[in-house]
């Protein structure tokens, strides 16, 4: 099992990646996944998910504002405290925030996309490296985007801008923690196949008038794939990064979007 007895804290628990992420962590055989997410009920679910794939999975659940940095020392403790270790983050909490544009986005609006995505994904990095010190080691794994990679024909300025500063950050962050036995490592998710993009095409083709298959393979035929990837599949190329597999990788980039962008 890839994760077999490690200690996983997620954060971004949510009706698409972040639960998957979650589940997919205890079927690769953790001891111990932490979750985190900004309502209990969305916590329960993903308790719910993973008892379900593996009842030996010892679940904690944590309402955190990743904004905030005292729910992020909170997180973090009551991680060490039940579990005794942390050998895995994987920051998937964000703020999409408007579609929207440089030339004339409103930028005051860029602000909790920022303090989201970037700060208070390092918010949250920066509450675990004590612990992961500590135990002599660990891993991390930022959730990043194709956005910030490819300029897309939607407007995510913004969001991508977040995620990109994000991306550059992991590269400051694995040099300065490497001499520690901590990894760091970011992955950029095209489109998935999951709650929240089944959700889109389906608002997609009751306005437009078409079907949902249709519009499925208007974008699978940009993708070499020639298929939309699931949000699982991403979750598990994610915890991947995570894993022992992955020993010798830090400040890489992966891209999980079916060769849709390639460096």
């Amino acid at each position: 099992m890839l994760l077999k007895d490690k200690i996983v804290i997620v954060s971004g628990i949510g009706p698409g990646l972040g639960v998957k992420l979650a589940v997919e962590a205890a079927r690769e055989g953790a001891s111990g996944v932490a979750v985190a997410a900004r309502s209990m009920d969305k916590l329960d679910d993903a308790e719910a998910r993973i008892r379900a794939v593996n009842p030996a999975t010892a679940v904690l659940k944590c309402v955190t504002d990743i904004t905030d940095r005292n729910q992020c020392e909170r997180l973090a403790n009551a991680a060490a405290d039940k579990f005794g270790r942390i050998d895995a983050l994987v920051n998937s909490a964000f703020l999409h925030g408007d579609m929207d544009y440089v030339s004339s986005a409103n930028l005051d609006s860029w602000n909790a996309v920022l303090g989201t995505n970037l700060l208070g994904t390092l918010k949250l990095t920066q509450c675990v490296l004590p612990q992961m010190k500590r135990q002599g080691g660990g891993a991390i794994v930022m959730i990043n985007t194709m956005a910030a990679r490819v300029v897309p024909p939607l407007g995510e300025a913004g969001y991508a801008a977040s995620k990109a500063a994000l991306a550059n950050s992991v590269k400051y962050l694995a040099k300065e923690v490497g001499p520690d036995n901590i990894r760091v490592n970011t992955i950029h998710m095209g489109w998935m196949w999951g709650a929240p993009v089944q959700g889109y095409f389906e608002w997609q083709a009751r306005e437009n008038k078409v079907s949902v298959e249709s519009l499925k393979e208007q974008v699978a035929c940009t993708i070499p794939l020639r298929r939309i990837p699931t949000d699982d599949e991403c979750a598990r190329a994610a915890l991947f990064l995570v894993s022992d597999y992955a020993s010798a990788v830090t400040g890489a980039a992966l891209d999980a979007n079916g060769g849709a962008y390639m460096p």
